[in-house]
């Protein structure tokens, strides 16, 4: 068994949401101080001059008692204005990721930003609109619903929360979770339950169920202020469904994280409980700081990277500047209510864009003992009898329903003899078809036989290499290097002729194109005029 090891260098995708205005910032006459200049630009606390007229003069007025504007331009991969949809946000965050999770490369997409900001309504969103969680599981489902025929797809989810710096299932009771790391698997939360869910339907009710367990309270900038990290993983495993002698199999993690948010006692005026749950959720987001501060350092040399200061930080490690595709929402207000938390979330997030990360894909090879060949071959054969059982299966049923559509072709229609005509030729072609499909299976089987065969006289060659002595070994081995010389020769010719069948299929296919225009030109409004019903399964059931 060995593991595919492509390396790509890939900076952390870094995009900004702002959230609208809420009631009380409205009520309260705050003005803005994140301006969305365009898709990819914002300014922060831009400049503003009053203007004035002397003498017929425009004049700058600056009243020296404010505060100097800040006036700081931000550039990010992505901004989206207080105008955004929850579909914009993940067309243009999870959604080009998908691919790449499919592909067998790790992904994280995780949201960041201060309480109230709109990182959980970005993440999980509401029955109306649902958010980037909702969105990618039910596009990654859909995914694996046009490789289902390829590939075999099995996922695993867990769902978690860190509060209060201790670790908890949010899918099953359990008490306070341990954290190791794993040489091979990376960081692991002992005693995490995995779930396999058979359908979207499935996976978004474990969703549902773990949200409903999260911690949430009251607080004075948030009425339903989470209280919790929240670490939502899905695993996926594909394996090709043809058996063959070398298995590929890829293993994937995506993680969906919607981080608690950053305050101030003063600003929220916590106490007690609450004001214990703000000092560790600052606490693990000032250990996040500092380790985007430490991976964002160009100088950095072998820098020790504190990821062990808080729990939340373990277990991002292998999400920031490991093995894994990272993109980071950052949710603020426009609002100055919140100056500062806006100033801080856009500098940390412009500190994230530059860290690196060294992808590859995890693609484990299977290489199959000598004695799974025969199995292989046997699986192989099965999967050939189940296609011819399905060309006799309509050859049947064309047979039975030839008697009964010739009456249809018969009737008083003008177009009838260009109707029969077109009759005639769709049934030359998909015969022809039947034929080609038939004799490159044929040639797929011969293929299979062949390569067997070929293993099967490679490892007696090796095996006679072993046992004889040197000079014993040209004699020993000149009969399989001529049996091994003829399969070669022979699986050259075979590929040849399967080659020259494609190329007879591909023709097949552009006369049945060419056919199908004259047809839409025959018929009304460019419809095709109806013909025998069993012309219309061919195409469907012998591609």
């Amino acid at each position: 068994m060995s593991v595919t090891e492509e390396n790509l260098c890939h900076h952390m995708k870094v995009v900004v949401r702002v959230r609208p205005e809420n009631i009380k910032e409205k009520a309260a006459g705050f003005h803005k101080v994140a301006h969305v200049v365009d898709k990819h630009i914002l300014v922060f606390d831009p400049q503003h001059q009053e203007i004035s007229f002397f003498r017929g003069k425009k004049t700058a007025n600056r009243d020296i008692t404010k505060r100097q504007n800040k006036d700081l331009k931000f550039v990010f991969d992505a901004v989206f204005d207080e105008t955004s949809t929850q579909l914009e946000v993940f067309e243009h965050t999870t959604k080009p990721i998908l691919q790449s999770f499919l592909n067998g490369y790790n992904c994280t997409v995780l949201a960041y930003g201060a309480t109230g900001a709109g990182k959980t309504h970005t993440m999980l969103g509401s029955a109306t609109e649902p958010g980037v969680m909702y969105l990618t599981l039910l596009d990654l489902y859909k995914s694996m619903d046009e490789i289902k025929e390829e590939k075999i797809c099995s996922t695993a989810v867990s769902y978690l929360e860190v509060y209060n710096e201790q670790i908890r299932d949010l899918l099953v009771n359990s008490g306070p979770l341990a954290v190791r790391e794993d040489a091979q698997k990376g960081v692991v939360v002992q005693g995490l339950t995995l779930h396999q869910p058979k359908s979207s339907e499935e996976i978004l009710r474990l969703l549902d169920n773990g949200n409903k367990n999260r911690t949430q309270h009251p607080t004075d900038m948030n009425a339903t202020s989470s209280r919790s990290h929240a670490v939502f993983q899905i695993y996926l495993r594909q394996q090709d469904k043809t058996a063959s002698i070398d298995q590929n199999v890829r293993i994937a993690k995506m993680s969906l994280i919607d981080l608690a948010g950053s305050e101030r006692a003063s600003t929220t005026s916590a106490k007690g409980a609450r004001f214990i749950e703000g000092t560790n959720i600052n606490r693990s987001l000032l250990a996040l700081g500092n380790v985007i501060n430490a991976l964002a350092d160009t100088k950095r040399k072998n820098q020790h990277i504190p990821y062990r200061n808080s729990k939340l930080t373990r277990l991002l490690k292998d999400s920031l500047g490991g093995n894994c595709q990272t993109i980071m929402i950052a949710a603020i207000s426009p609002s100055s209510m919140s100056y500062d938390d806006t100033y801080n979330t856009l500098k940390y997030a412009n500190r994230a864009k530059d860290i690196k990360s060294s992808l590859r894909s995890n693609v484990l090879h299977l290489d199959n003992h000598i004695t799974q060949y025969v199995k292989i071959c046997n699986e192989q054969k099965k999967e050939i009898l189940m296609l011819k059982e399905k060309l006799k299966a309509y050859e049947e049923q064309k047979a039975f329903t030839n008697e009964n559509n010739k009456t249809e072709l018969m009737t008083s229609n003008p177009q009838k003899k260009e109707i029969a005509r077109f009759q005639e030729i769709l049934s030359c072609l998909f015969h022809n078809r039947e034929e080609i499909r038939q004799e490159y299976l044929k040639l797929e089987m011969l293929l299979k036989e062949n390569e067997l065969k070929s293993v099967y006289q490679q490892q007696c060659h090796k095996q006679i290499e072993m046992m004889c002595s040197a000079d014993k070994v040209e004699k020993a081995t000149c009969k399989r290097d001529h049996r091994l010389a003829m399969l070669k020769t022979r699986h050259n010719y075979l590929q040849k002729k399967r080659e020259e069948e494609l190329k007879q299929f591909d023709e097949n296919t552009n006369w049945l194109h060419r056919v199908e225009t004259e047809m839409r030109l025959l018929g009304q409004n460019g419809d095709i005029p109806k013909v025998q019903t069993c012309l219309y399964r061919h195409t469907s059931e012998i591609l």
